[in-house]
């Protein structure tokens, strides 16, 4: 797409599933594309070799390591925030600390990569974040403190769309549903569960979330900030 042509690109969180589809897609698209891994090296450099993208290691419960990678990396025209993990168990039992560093990396890092990419953004810039249709919806027990992570996402995105606006920089959440990736293939233990609750009874492709994000991210989505756009066969319906 001409649109994308020449556009620096950051995807944080970019090695695997969804962030490595996003990544190809922008690639494919034209833009010059900057993706962070945390575990993922190996997967991360044959990602980078594949699309001409660059990989760079940052931690994304490291708030200080977040700012300095998108300040490092701008102007940016295009931040999406990929980057997140869940902690699943009794709410009862789990480690504090595994919980805050949850926190950390769904919810801190979005709004400071945000921030700091804001400072810099050209007119019309664009940020993307990719949340969870369990910001809405959460139909089993166990996924408490992840449900709230991305729920969280909604009230930031809603608020900063009101403070970046007047530059025409717009900021908008997606929330997939179940998606076939390694942490959630459409082959696992919770498939027929998961699609119980589902319209469209299989899981939804990585492609397609990143189809979702580069509308978002492109001229056409111009008018719509603040807002979440779920991608979940009806999941949450």
């Amino acid at each position: 797409m001409a649109v994308f042509e020449g556009k620096s690109v950051l995807v944080l969180g970019g090695s695997r599933g969804i962030g490595a589809a996003i990544v190809r897609r922008f690639a494919d698209d034209g833009t010059k594309v900057t993706f962070t891994y945390f575990g993922s090296q190996e997967a991360a450099e044959a990602l980078a070799d594949e699309t001409g993208s660059t990989a760079v290691r940052t931690d994304s419960a490291d708030r200080d390591a977040v700012i300095a990678r998108v300040r490092d990396s701008g102007p940016l025209d295009i931040l999406i925030v990929n980057s997140g993990f869940a902690i699943f168990g009794d709410a009862l039992e789990q480690d504090p600390d595994e919980i805050d560093r949850l926190f950390r990396v769904n919810v801190h890092a979005p709004y400071h990569a945000s921030v700091e990419a804001a400072r810099t953004m050209p007119e019309g810039g664009r940020i993307v974040v990719i949340g969870s249709v369990n910001g809405d919806r959460m139909p089993l027990p166990g996924m408490a403190s992840y449900a709230l992570s991305k729920s969280a996402l909604q009230g930031m995105a809603r608020g900063l769309a009101r403070d970046f606006g007047p530059r025409g920089i717009t900021i908008n959440i997606v929330q997939p549903g179940p998606i076939d990736t390694d942490a959630n293939p459409a082959d696992g233990p919770m498939n027929d569960l998961m699609h119980s609750f589902m319209a469209i009874k299989r899981h939804g492709r990585p492609e397609e979330v990143a189809g979702m994000a580069a509308w978002l991210a492109g001229p056409e989505a111009s008018f719509v900030t603040g807002a979440m756009h779920t991608i979940d066969g009806a999941f949450g319906a």
